[in-house]
């Protein structure tokens, strides 16, 4: 490829890598240098800080670029992402942020071994964790790629290559707390750059503009009759069931993202550890309420202008619609700008959290817990670094090819997460009586619900219908649970000292 074959967008470009260059320069000014801290932390950022982190962390590809794509192309079907995830963070609110604090473990392979007596528990959590970081990320990934492509005029395939080297670099320079550090600043970024640009659209295209989440009413009201009546009911583009898989599905994988659930470690007692979450679900809330504005909108523009896409192609822009809704509604090129970095420091952000979750799970569960246990914090922390970069490079070449929206890509996590890491904490925290056996069963069971309907659905169809790929746990958490119940039922109970640990320390106080 020729330089003069690139279409290089100078001010958008320019805005993004000083603002990824400030975040490179937050992580290296708070740089970890113990393995114990990497992916960890060490040190709490206060309630509000650690909120900020939290969202920031959350506010990831599929926030600010698969959602409002997701509802530019299926309408009303879309909230299940906005109640499933948003849902989530309530259920961990109230059945497991406090009691995780109390248990007081680094990570979730580390609860799950220590909760129930088992080496072979917690292999089995770290890798399922593994597994769950790099799905999350192939999607980040493709978002890093689209806007990288966007900003250079250059193919996917270069663009995402581009983008990967910028990430990881990044990640590995960084340690937790500059992670930590960084996405308090990253959220700041995320909620100017995606909201001021919105209401610039907003004035422009004559709607209520200071609070374009509400504004926006008016337009979808038009665009009804302008565009085609089935965007605005619900269940025009799936069944009650399929609606109700994918929000369960998400809504239970948020209570399960390894990544989200390490946050409750570092802060200092139980009730920081609940307003965090009631401050990062509000943070998210400000960006959750503007997607579908932006997305109808982009639906509006295009009604207008009479050059609505066929479905294959309405497909293939749909991750990328906030930049054309904003591109083709007018904007200023600084404000697209704006909007470009805000979804680069998205994706960035998450990637950060879940490569170094995922080295994490590799470092402190796998080396150090089982192939060398008596290994220095030097050594682990260089193996840490490693399996950052290895992790990195199978998420690469997984996006060099994504297999769906960037949407469709996170549910599976989510549907991982939900059908094996949220039954695990859920009965290790509130059932005494579940053991080793139970849970290992449970985790290798969820993993294969996960997975069933691209293994067993062609051959058994009722199966794809039951246990869909982006949304199984509908179906598939229950299913594990009841299996890990029974199955501990008939099986030895755990040690005395857990369940005596659980009634004192977890549920007999508060601190």
């Amino acid at each position: 490829m020729n330089i003069s074959d690139l279409h290089i967008r100078l001010i958008p470009l320019i805005i993004a890598v000083v603002v990824l260059t400030s975040f490179l320069l937050i992580g290296l000014s708070h740089k970890v240098r113990e393995s114990s801290e990497y992916g960890l932390g060490g040190r709490s950022p206060g309630r509000l800080g650690s909120g900020a982190a939290i969202a920031s962390n959350w506010m990831s590809g599929a926030s600010f670029l698969g959602m409002a794509g997701y509802f530019y192309l299926y309408g009303y079907q879309a909230f299940a992402c906005v109640i499933g995830w948003t849902g989530g963070y309530v259920l961990l609110l109230i059945l497991l942020a406090g009691q995780i604090r109390r248990f007081g473990k680094y990570t979730a392979p580390d609860f799950v071994g220590e909760r129930f007596d088992s080496p072979a528990a917690r292999l089995i959590s770290a890798l399922i964790s593994i597994t769950i970081s790099v799905i999350y990320c192939a999607a980040q990934f493709k978002g890093i790629g689209i806007l990288f492509g966007w900003l250079f005029g250059l193919p996917y395939s270069v663009a995402v290559t581009f983008g990967a080297v910028a990430v990881i670099s990044y990640v590995v320079f960084a340690g937790s707390m500059g992670v930590m550090k960084t996405q308090q600043l990253q959220y700041t970024v995320l909620i100017i750059s995606f909201i001021l640009p919105l209401m610039f659209l907003a004035k422009k295209l004559g709607y209520f503009w200071p609070l374009p989440q509400f504004g926006y009413g008016a337009a979808l009201s038009q665009l009804s009759p302008e565009f085609r009546n089935s965007f605005t009911l619900p269940f025009a583009s799936s069944s009650l069931f399929q609606w109700s898989a994918l929000c369960f599905t998400l809504m239970v994988g948020t209570a399960g993202l390894p990544h989200v659930l390490s946050r409750f470690y570092i802060v200092p007692n139980i009730r920081d550890a609940r307003w965090s979450v009631v401050w990062g679900l509000f943070f998210i809330a400000l960006i959750y309420w503007s997607a579908p504005a932006y997305a109808v909108f982009a639906r509006l523009i295009e009604a207008k202008s009479g050059s609505s896409p066929d479905p294959a192609a309405a497909r293939s822009m749909a991750d990328m619609v906030i930049i054309t809704a904003a591109t083709q509604g007018g904007l200023p090129i600084w404000l697209v700008g704006i909007l470009a970095a805000g979804g680069l420091s998205a994706a960035f952000s998450t990637v950060a959290g879940l490569l170094m979750t995922g080295a994490a799970s590799c470092s402190h569960d796998i080396y150090a817990g089982f192939l060398r246990p008596n290994a220095s914090e030097y050594r682990k922390m260089r193996v840490a670094k490693g399996c950052t970069l290895l992790l990195a490079l199978a998420v690469y070449l997984i996006s060099m090819n994504p297999p769906g929206l960037i949407v469709e890509i996170t549910a599976v996590a989510f549907a991982l997460a939900g059908n094996t890491i949220f039954p695990a904490f859920l009965l290790g925290i509130w059932w005494g009586r579940a053991n080793r056996q139970g849970i290992i069963t449970g985790m290798l069971l969820g993993t294969l619900v996960t997975f069933a309907a691209p293994l067993f659905g062609r051959f058994v169809p009722v199966v794809a219908e039951l246990f869909p790929l982006t949304s199984s746990a509908l179906c598939g958490a229950p299913l594990v649970i009841l299996v890990t119940i029974l199955v501990s039922l008939v099986t030895p109970p755990p040690p005395e000292r857990i369940r005596r640990f659980l009634a004192t320390e977890v549920h007999g106080h508060l601190d």
